[in-house]
């Protein structure tokens, strides 16, 4: 793969002048980073699908409305792919391992990660929104889901994007 193709990955500035390291060390440290990236994220992913899954099990499912259950399915398959593409990135290095692709495996997996994250944004506010909803009306529920889906609409695309030209 040429060093070009390598610029894919946002941010990444070869050889850049405060690191001194080879093109194949910032690729091995690059994926290391990305997979304890996800590390920290799957667990979010995990609870979140394990908090659905058994919500159908709970007596008081029966007297949700034909609304709250398409939000909760939804919210389910989002969690799902979320996990998909989040687990996604260690399938691909498993399945390339040792075939000296590291910088395609990086370049997929970034965006699987990318990818996975946002699913997840929309996983997490459908739940917050399922769970007003049941507990209060949908008013609270919009704004009780609007609020962190805001949040993490600035703290994870906003900021991180103004900030790839701050320097």
């Amino acid at each position: 793969m040429a060093g070009g193709e390598f610029n894919d990955v946002p941010g990444e500035v070869p050889g850049h002048p405060d690191r001194d390291e080879t093109e194949i060390e910032r690729v091995d440290r690059n994926l290391g980073e990305l997979l304890e990236e996800i590390r920290v994220a799957m667990p979010g992913v995990q609870v979140l699908f394990a908090f659905l899954l058994v919500l159908p099990f709970n007596s008081r499912f029966g007297q949700v409305t034909a609304t709250q259950e398409k939000i909760y399915y939804g919210t389910l398959v989002c969690t799902a792919v979320a996990a998909a593409l989040l687990i996604g990135p260690t399938m691909n290095h498993r399945l390339q391992f040792r075939q000296n692709k590291k910088e395609r495996i990086l370049i997929v997996s970034h965006r699987l990660a990318i990818a996975g994250l946002t699913v997840m944004a929309v996983a997490m506010t459908g739940a917050l929104f399922l769970v007003g909803d049941f507990v209060f009306d949908s008013t609270v529920a919009a704004i009780g889901a609007a609020i962190p889906a805001f949040v993490m609409l600035i703290v994870w695309y906003v900021l991180p994007l103004t900030g790839r030209n701050a320097d």
